[in-house]
């Protein structure tokens, strides 16, 4: 008799998290399709790409200075002049 009672226990519990699951599905996904799209803006919030968009045609901007400390010492090929034939 012990042995029906745990097993009618066991199937009760085992149906019972199977609804309860069903039924907190649709939110929890919400939350972590929330989150995700909060951490998403949270990066890609500060993107200068993004401020470039709002500024005048023919502007320049300067995102990063290059290195002083390069140094050019092979000589890649010889310089060639040249006339344009029109």
């Amino acid at each position: 008799m012990t042995f029906l009672k745990t097993i009618l226990i066991v199937l009760l519990v085992y149906f019972g998290l199977k609804f309860l699951i069903r039924l907190a599905t649709p939110y929890l996904m919400r939350y972590i399709s929330k989150k995700a799209g909060q951490q998403f803006e949270q990066f890609f919030g500060n993107n200068p790409d993004m401020n470039s968009q709002h500024k005048k045609e023919g502007s320049i901007t300067i995102d990063k200075n290059p290195s002083q400390n390069s140094r050019k010492s092979k000589k890649v090929g010889e310089y060639v002049e040249f006339e344009e034939v029109d």
